[in-house]
């Protein structure tokens, strides 16, 4: 008997051993395999990147300043050369390149190239001037500054004045699919709206019962009088959304946006009669 319980109580402390030791084996291992390295607030030489919260707003046509200050978490280091890159967040969620600087060196990409430039009105000053501001421009953008192995973002939000209105072309309601709707908002000098625009103008008093394609690719339409023939009068108001929909096979109208609307009797047409 005494045999027996020795061998069960060996068998027992080595696989306490063996708990004990596993956490710190795993820690280990995952320390070893991570490839991006975040630096705490408490380790010294860290970049601090701050932008203005909420919105900047501008219209088409316009100058707007994107605010980015950065600072080192210990004014004390001796700076390393800081590289500024400043990138726009599309829906859903893919970065494309805006501007970079590094040094004396300065880059604008694609339809930004001779638009943007840095302010520098002093050190630390990352904001960025984008001039002739186009409906595109329209979203959020990211401020990153990197100082060797140590980097920090900040975003902000482009917004644009202007006006969203429904659309669907003559033959009838529900003809278009994603790309449809695309280009009938460009021939109507507009882009396709944004949610958080579509929204704004249903708290403004947009009531329209047809679903329309988004920016995103998503379908929704807005309800500020609930009725039957529009999704149940039990329902309630607000922006009603269908989910993303398949963008080649599927066909509704559009919600589009333009900034410095002219007189367009093109889509007024379209809006008559609305149940």
């Amino acid at each position: 008997m005494d045999r027996w319980f020795l061998i069960f109580f060996y068998q027992f402390c080595a696989l306490c051993l063996l708990v004990l030791l596993h956490p710190t084996h795993a820690a280990e291992t995952n320390k070893g395999q991570r490839k991006i390295v975040h630096v705490h607030e408490d380790e010294t030489g860290e970049v601090i990147v701050q932008t203005a919260p909420g919105i900047v707003t501008t219209h088409r046509g316009g100058s707007i300043i994107l605010p980015c200050r950065y600072h080192y978490e210990h004014s004390g280091e001796d700076p390393a050369p800081v590289r500024i890159k400043w990138s726009k967040i599309n829906d859903p969620p893919s970065f494309i390149d805006v501007f970079v600087a590094l040094g004396k060196e300065r880059r604008g990409f694609g339809s930004y190239k001779n638009r943007v430039s840095l302010q520098e009105h002093d050190p630390g000053d990352a904001s960025l001037i984008v001039h002739n501001i186009t409906l595109d421009d329209y979203g959020r953008y990211e401020c990153e500054v990197t100082n060797e192995l140590e980097d920090d973002t900040g975003t902000v939000k482009l917004d644009l004045e202007g006006v969203i209105f429904p659309y669907y072309p003559r033959m009838g309601r529900y003809k278009m699919n994603f790309h449809d709707a695309e280009q009938a908002c460009k021939q109507q000098d507009g882009i396709l709206a944004s949610y958080d625009q579509l929204h704004e103008a249903w708290l403004n008093g947009l009531d329209w019962c047809n679903a329309g394609w988004l920016h995103d690719g998503s379908v929704q339409y807005p309800i500020s009088k609930p009725r039957e023939e529009c999704g149940k009068k039990d329902n309630p108001t607000g922006v009603r959304n269908y989910g993303y929909r398949h963008k080649d096979d599927e066909r509704y109208d559009a919600f589009c946006f333009t900034s410095n609307l002219n007189e367009m009797s093109t889509w007024e047409s379209p809006l008559q009669g609305n149940t």
